[in-house]
C-alpha cells in the first residue's frame, strides 16, 4: 500500500492567480456576456459598481498587514477588540419610549427579562422640543416616548433598576437634562457617580442641525459650548459615561448614502476633536470617550464594508491628525440600529425579514451594541409583542445562527475587501470635501451636508419611483388592500394617565423650595453668560435642586436663542 496522506496541519498557500486562470476567465466571460446580455452592472446606494465576479485581480491579499492586520490591532479593519464577538457579543440596547413614568418603567422591566442587557430611554415629543408636559397640548403627551421631566418622573422610570451596575444610553439633546436627571436620582440613592455607566446618545448637535430638527433645542454656539462643557464634566465626575455619540444615523435617515453617512459623520468628529484639542486637553483623555451611533440599510454589503471603512480610517485619523497615542484612542465603538426608513407600513410583518438583514449587516460589520426596531415601529410606539420579536431577533442571531463563532467571517471575501477599499474612498472624499469648507462646524453654516443629504434622498427615491430600486409591498408584488393584514398600533396612553401626570408635575413644581429653584436657574444663566464657569455642571446643580427640564431649557434660551437650523431648498 502507499503511503497514506498526512491530515491536519496548516494548509499551503496556493499562488495566486493560477497557471490557467486567464483562460479560465476568458471563458467565464464569454458565458456571463452570454447569460447577461451585456446589462450594465449595477451600483450600490453609495454608487459603487458592483461587478459579477470578484477574483485575486481585485483583492490579491498582497496589502494584508496594511489593508486587514489582526482584530484588535491597526489597521482595526477587522474589529477594534481581539476576540471581538467571540469574546463578549454586543449589547442589546433597545431603545424604548412610552407614554407616562410608569409605563416606560413596566416595559423597560419586560425588555431587559427577555434579554435586554441595557437601559435605553427615549422621551417624549415634548422633552425633545425642550418643554414640560404642561406647557404643549396634552394631545401629544407620551405618544412617541415618555414623558420625563423632573428628578421624580426619572426617579419612577428608573423605579428597580440597578443604577451602578446597568449601563444606561439617553436619547439625550443638549443641555443633556436627562442625564442629570439621572445623577440627581443616583444621588438620592446614594450611589456615587464615578459608578454611573453609559452614553449620552444624542450629545452630537451637528447632526440635529443638520437632520433632526426637533432635537435641536439652543443656538448653534451655545450648543457647541454646553456639549464642551459636558465633555468637560464627565471628565472630572463620570469616568465610565461616553459624554459624545456621534450620530450618522440622522444623516443616513434623511437621504445621505452610506458612504456620505460616514464620511460626514467622520468630518463630525473630527470636528469635535479639534474643539477639544482647543481646550488644551490630551487626545487620549477624550478621544477614548468618543462613541458612534449609526443606521443599518438594506444594502447588506455596503454596509459592512462601510463599518469596516469607517473603522479605518478613525484609527488613521486619531493617530496622523491628532496624535493620539493609546491604543484605546483608536477604537471606533459604534452603536448600530436598523433603519426604520426602510421599514414599511404595507405588509409589516415583512419588516421582521428587513431587520434581520440589517441587523446581521451591523453584527458582520463588528458593532458594539445593536438596537433592532420592530415590525410595528411605522405605525406607533411598538407594540409590546412586536418589540419582544425585535429582542427575539437578537437572540436568535446571537444564540442560534452560530454568528459570533468566527471574527469577522466575510474578512479576506474579495468582494468585501474590494468593497471596503471602494468605501474608503468615497468617505476620504467627503471628508476631504468638508475640510475644504472649513470644517465640519463651518460646512453645516453653510449647508453643504444638508445639500449632500437632499440631494441623495432625491436621487433614491427617484430611483424607487422609477422601479430601479425594489420595495417589496410598495412597488413590487403588492397585495390588494382587502387582503392587507389588520394593523396592530399602540394606543395612545388614556386621558386618564395624562391628566395624572399633568397633576404629579403640578405638585412637584408647587411642593419645591422655590426659592433653591431660582437661586439654580440664576446661577445657571450667570454660567451660561460667563467664559469660565462649567453650564453642564449648573445644568445637574438645577436638577438636583428640582428645576425641572423645561425651565433648564428655556432659562438657557434666553441666552443662546431658540435653536433654528438652516433649512437648504
Amino acid at each position: 500500500m502507499g503511503k497514506r496522506a498526512k491530515t491536519g496541519g496548516a494548509p499551503k498557500a496556493v499562488p495566486l492567480p493560477l497557471s490557467d486562470f486567464d483562460e479560465a476567465r476568458g471563458r467565464w466571460r464569454a458565458e456571463v456576456q452570454s447569460g447577461l446580455g451585456g446589462r450594465p452592472n449595477p451600483k450600490n446606494r453609495s454608487g459603487v459598481e458592483v461587478k459579477p465576479l470578484y477574483t485575486s485581480q481585485d483583492w490579491d491579499g498582497d496589502r494584508y498587514m496594511e489593508a486587514l492586520g489582526f482584530p484588535g490591532q491597526l489597521p482595526m479593519t477587522r474589529g477594534i477588540y481581539s476576540t471581538m464577538h467571540r469574546g463578549r457579543t454586543w449589547t442589546q440596547r433597545q431603545l424604548i419610549g412610552l407614554g407616562v413614568p410608569e409605563d416606560y418603567n413596566v416595559r423597560l422591566k419586560a425588555i431587559l427579562a427577555h434579554g435586554g442587557t441595557a437601559v435605553s430611554l427615549i422621551p417624549c415629543n415634548s422633552v425633545y422640543r425642550g418643554y414640560d408636559a404642561d406647557e404643549v397640548p396634552p394631545e401629544i403627551l407620551g405618544t412617541c416616548g415618555a414623558t420625563v421631566n423632573s428628578v421624580e418622573d426619572m426617579a419612577v422610570c428608573l423605579d428597580g433598576i440597578p443604577l451602578g451596575e446597568i449601563s444606561t444610553s439617553l436619547n439625550d439633546p443638549s443641555p443633556f437634562t436627562l442625564l442629570a436627571l439621572e445623577l440627581a436620582v443616583a444621588k438620592r440613592r446614594g450611589i456615587p457617580w464615578e459608578r454611573i455607566s453609559g452614553t449620552s446618545n444624542q450629545s452630537d448637535y451637528l447632526s440635529h442641525f443638520v437632520a433632526n430638527h426637533m432635537f435641536f433645542r439652543l443656538g448653534l454656539p451655545g450648543a457647541r459650548r454646553v456639549l464642551l462643557d459636558h465633555i468637560a464634566f464627565a471628565r472630572r465626575h463620570l469616568p465610565q459615561w461616553n459624554p459624545l455619540s456621534i450620530v450618522g444615523q440622522h444623516m443616513q435617515q434623511a437621504g445621505a448614502t452610506p458612504a456620505e453617512a460616514m464620511g460626514l459623520t467622520l468630518s463630525s468628529a473630527i470636528q469635535y476633536a479639534n474643539d477639544c484639542l482647543a481646550r488644551g486637553w490630551d487626545p487620549d483623555q477624550v478621544l477614548p470617550r468618543f462613541t458612534f451611533f449609526f443606521d443599518i440599510s438594506m444594502s447588506f454589503f455596503e454596509e459592512v464594508a462601510k463599518f469596516r471603512a469607517g473603522r479605518r480610517i478613525w484609527a488613521q485619523l486619531t493617530r496622523e491628525r491628532f496624535g493620539a497615542k493609546d491604543p484605546r484612542s483608536w477604537r471606533f465603538k459604534f452603536h448600530g440600529q436598523t433603519s426604520g426608513v426602510d421599514l414599511t407600513r404595507e405588509q409589516p410583518l415583512n419588516n421582521i425579514s428587513r431587520v434581520t438583514v440589517q441587523a446581521m449587516a451591523g453584527i458582520f460589520g463588528g458593532l458594539q451594541s445593536l438596537h433592532t426596531d420592530a415590525y410595528d415601529e411605522v405605525l406607533s410606539v411598538p407594540t409590546e409583542k412586536a418589540a419582544r420579536v425585535a429582542i427575539a431577533t437578537q437572540n436568535i442571531l446571537k444564540e442560534e445562527a452560530h454568528l459570533t463563532d468566527v471574527i469577522d467571517p466575510l474578512g479576506g471575501s474579495y468582494y468585501i475587501e474590494a468593497l471596503t477599499d471602494e468605501m474608503e474612498a468615497k468617505i476620504r472624499a467627503v471628508i476631504a470635501r468638508i475640510d475644504e469648507a472649513g470644517g465640519m462646524y463651518a460646512a453645516v453654516e453653510t449647508g453643504i451636508p444638508q445639500q449632500i443629504c437632499g440631494d441623495s434622498a432625491l436621487a433614491f427615491q427617484e430611483k424607487v419611483d422609477a422601479g430601479e430600486q425594489t420595495v417589496v409591498g410598495i412597488n413590487k408584488y403588492r397585495v390588494p388592500a382587502e387582503e392587507e393584514m389588520q394593523r396592530e398600533s399602540l394606543k395612545p396612553p388614556s386621558r386618564k394617565k395624562i391628566e395624572a401626570q399633568l397633576k404629579r408635575l403640578a405638585r412637584f413644581k408647587a411642593g419645591r423650595n422655590q426659592k433653591e429653584v431660582r437661586r439654580a436657574l440664576d446661577a445657571l444663566v450667570r454660567a451660561a453668560e460667563s467664559k469660565g464657569e462649567n453650564v453642564f455642571e449648573k445644568v445637574v446643580e438645577a436638577t438636583c435642586a428640582e428645576a425641572t427640564h423645561g425651565e433648564i431649557c428655556a432659562h438657557l434660551r434666553k441666552v443662546y436663542g431658540f435653536g433654528q437650523p438652516l433649512i437648504v431648498p
